[in-house]
């Protein structure tokens, strides 16, 4: 483990001593598993493109009393293997080691059934989703988790279980992700636990698209009759990648509001 960081007053720390990497971190998802990590004591790296979006996300953090120097950025991009091995390089480099990694960056540019999507849009998509994960997963390895373990944690999405046409390629590559989760899993055991999370629809940035329009209508078909937040995708992400999960491997976990249980339409 590496070294401790202060945490949120009245929070328990079961992350104490545990460095993270976030791709993706700045906003949405990736912002709520950051900052949850940070009140549960853990040492965290946000890696996004943007640095406006870094150093917010890096100011929302801190302003809730976590430890400034509990908590970097660093600009690079998912589907980049210099920015991939030069990230956990600094995270080992500042923090002494690299234990949690969470593969939560991803992109979709392009809406609608499989046979009008071009070349472009399908090998980004690939790029950044799917052999981005592998990416950060083998620069983990080689410089930290082969000699001292951790844990992985995969975002997928719900759209890589269930068939929606005009989310096609991206589910192409959510569930491609999720095979990817149960190869890595036995490949690095026992040293290093790899897990994925399926979120539903949760309001962010990225799926705005698909609830701003009405938000109510979409949540009636859900069981629980709400839309996600951010929190509660990184309430499961921190038991996935905490010592309450030591006997958890190559799982995925739908965070989905029951939306895959619902009744058929």
């Amino acid at each position: 483990m590496t070294e401790t960081p202060r945490t949120v007053p009245g929070r328990s720390a079961p992350l104490a001593g545990r460095t993270a990497l976030v791709t993706g971190g700045s906003r949405g998802i990736g912002l709520g598993i950051s900052r949850l990590f940070a009140e549960l004591g853990a040492n965290v790296l946000i890696v996004s493109r943007r640095e406006p979006s870094l150093l917010e996300a890096v100011r929302s953090i801190t302003e809730t009393g976590v430890d400034p120097g509990a908590v970097l950025h660093r600009v690079g991009k998912a589907d980049s293997e210099d920015d991939a091995h030069a990230s956990v390089a600094l995270a080992v480099e500042r923090f002494g080691g690299l234990d949690i990694l969470v593969n939560n960056a991803a992109t979709n540019p392009y809406f609608g059934p499989l046979v009008g999507i071009s070349r472009s849009q399908a090998d980004k998509t690939v790029a950044v989703n799917l052999w981005g994960p592998l990416m950060w997963v083998q620069a983990a390895w080689e410089q930290h988790m082969r000699e001292h373990g951790g844990a992985v944690l995969n975002i997928s999405s719900t759209s890589g279980i269930d068939v929606d046409v005009d989310l096609g390629w991206y589910g192409v590559t959510k569930a491609g992700l999720i095979h990817l989760t149960r190869l890595l899993a036995m490949e690095l055991a026992p040293a290093v636990r790899v897990n994925a999370i399926c979120p539903g629809l949760v309001k962010t940035d990225m799926s705005r698209a698909l609830w701003e329009n009405g938000e109510d209508g979409v949540a009636a078909t859900m069981p629980l009759a709400r839309l996600g937040s951010p929190r509660d995708i990184a309430e499961a992400a921190a038991y996935l990648c905490s010592d309450a999960a030591s006997w958890v491997t190559g799982q995925t976990l739908a965070v989905d509001g029951g939306y895959l249980v619902r009744p058929s339409a």
